[in-house]
């Protein structure tokens, strides 16, 4: 995460480099408004206008993004026009001279090519035509090149040609994030997708079964369970939406609850304690429900039936701002040691797939100080605590 932070700062800094030429065409002292010199204002405006610019770039290179982004992008440069590409057409132009996209695609041919930025002349015999100056400068993500940023101007420029380059940089940096928002996603997902594999085989074969125990002496039971089943699996399930509620996930945990007292019956007593205000809360989905089937697995599946009852206690406190999640049994345990392994990504012989998931999805999500904290030890039973922040960036 720090060498992310510090790609970020070192494109911002060659923007502000950009931004000086920027403040050289546009800044004069009585439009300051409180903000001190030319530079220091024309440096405020630069990051006001880069902030406005980047939302739609981390979508990605598309004639959208290319369209809402083109115009504060000729802002930063202040050019007379701006266009953007990518491998095979003009995406947007804004300002004028568009009767030259033809012209500009087959320059582009070398660039897009090599990766290198060119500058020429453009010929025109338009008499009203006031650019006659081209500068393309690659977009560039991993070595590949996604496109071009090419400034048109009335004369030839050096400092257009460095200015076009670094913010050329910035918004490669723009498209290299969008890129790993998309990467994420997908490994979200494909988590996501290795849960439901862990629960369904499992689980869907017990819940049918003892559904079916219930047909012929108890209907009425068996109805229930069955609604109970289908709740469940339509959450578990779902397609759309990387996060839940945390009522969502405590009301799908108390369908699955429901199918495993069916099964174990009085063996199994369950106490929760939620506060209120944590309810809203948003969190990574099918985050707490492997934990649960956890202490199901672990403190009653191992028993044998003359071992007796097993507990298991859910907590959801508020401390403020975050939300303290406690899920505790009083079950088997396990060995610290075969734990790291598991958290580790090992495979082991009592599985543990939920749990590595979990811990490995919320430090993604929230980061390494917010993993899983899992107490425990063989015959001692097992304590796992989950810190869910209220307000998270990207998180809803």
């Amino acid at each position: 995460m720090s060498g992310f932070l510090a790609g970020l700062c070192v494109a911002i800094l060659p923007l502000l480099a950009a931004g000086f030429w920027l403040g050289r065409r546009t800044a004069r002292p009585e439009n300051l408004g409180g903000l001190g010199t030319p530079v220091e204002h024309a440096t405020f405006e630069t990051l006001h206008t880069a902030s406005l610019a980047a939302p739609p770039l981390r979508a990605g290179l598309t004639e959208e993004t290319a369209r809402k982004s083109a115009r504060r992008l000729r802002t930063l440069l202040g050019t007379d026009a701006l266009c953007l590409t990518d491998q095979e057409r003009v995406l947007v132009w804004d300002g004028v001279g568009g009767h030259h996209r033809d012209e500009i695609m087959k320059r582009l041919a070398g660039p897009l090519e090599t990766g290198r930025g060119e500058a020429f002349p453009l010929t025109c015999d338009a008499l009203d035509c006031t650019v006659s100056w081209a500068v393309v400068a690659p977009l560039t993500v991993d070595d590949r090149v996604h496109g071009a940023l090419v400034a048109c101007a009335p004369r030839e420029s050096a400092v257009l040609v460095r200015a076009a380059g670094e913010v050329a940089r910035w918004v490669s940096v723009q498209l290299e994030l969008a890129d790993l928002d998309q990467s994420r996603t997908r490994l979200i997902e494909a988590e996501i997708k290795a849960l439901r594999a862990q629960i369904s085989p499992h689980f869907i074969f017990n819940s049918l079964a003892v559904i079916a125990s219930f047909v012929r002496t108890d209907p009425e039971r068996a109805r229930e369970l069955l609604l109970e089943f289908a709740d469940f699996t339509r959450y578990s399930f779902r397609r759309h939406g990387d996060f839940t509620t945390l009522a969502d996930e405590l009301h799908a945990i108390d369908h699955y609850l429901a199918l495993v007292r069916a099964r174990f019956g009085d063996r199994l007593s369950v106490t929760l304690q939620i506060a209120p205000e944590v309810l809203p809360v948003t969190l990574p989905f099918l985050c707490l429900q492997p934990l649960v089937e956890n202490a199901v697995k672990h403190g009653l599946e191992g028993k044998a039936v003359s071992e007796g009852k097993c507990h298991i206690q859910i907590t959801a406190q508020d401390t403020g701002a975050e939300a303290l999640v406690v899920i505790e049994d009083d079950g088997a345990g396990m060995d610290p040691a075969v734990l790291r392994r598991i958290l580790a990504g090992e495979v082991s012989p009592s599985g543990g797939i939920g749990l590595s998931n979990v811990d490995d999805r919320l430090r993604q999500v929230y980061g390494d100080d917010y993993g899983l904290v899992i107490e425990t030890a063989v015959g001692a039973g097992m304590r796992i605590t989950a810190r869910l922040p209220k307000y998270q960036p990207g998180v809803h």
